[in-house]
């Protein structure tokens, strides 16, 4: 998933995807348990996923809350 294909999107989807990759990230979490050699790069990637979706909703609020008249 890429910052770009997220900029397009509503802030509602965004929440919604964020909800979606912590779900799958506690799953991970779960079945990490019961494995014997857990894959590493698949709890790395939905974690970067959850940053990634974060950082776009902040920069969106932070872009709707700017002062009105300043440039």
């Amino acid at each position: 998933m890429k910052a770009s294909e997220l900029r397009g999107r509503t802030a509602e989807d965004l929440q919604k995807e964020v909800q979606k990759l912590r779900r799958e990230l506690f799953a991970i979490d779960f079945t990490w348990q019961a494995e014997e050699n857990p894959d590493v790069s698949k709890k790395r990637k939905v974690k970067r996923d959850i940053a990634r979706v974060l950082t776009v909703l902040r920069q969106m609020q932070a872009g709707s809350e700017a002062p009105k008249g300043t440039t």
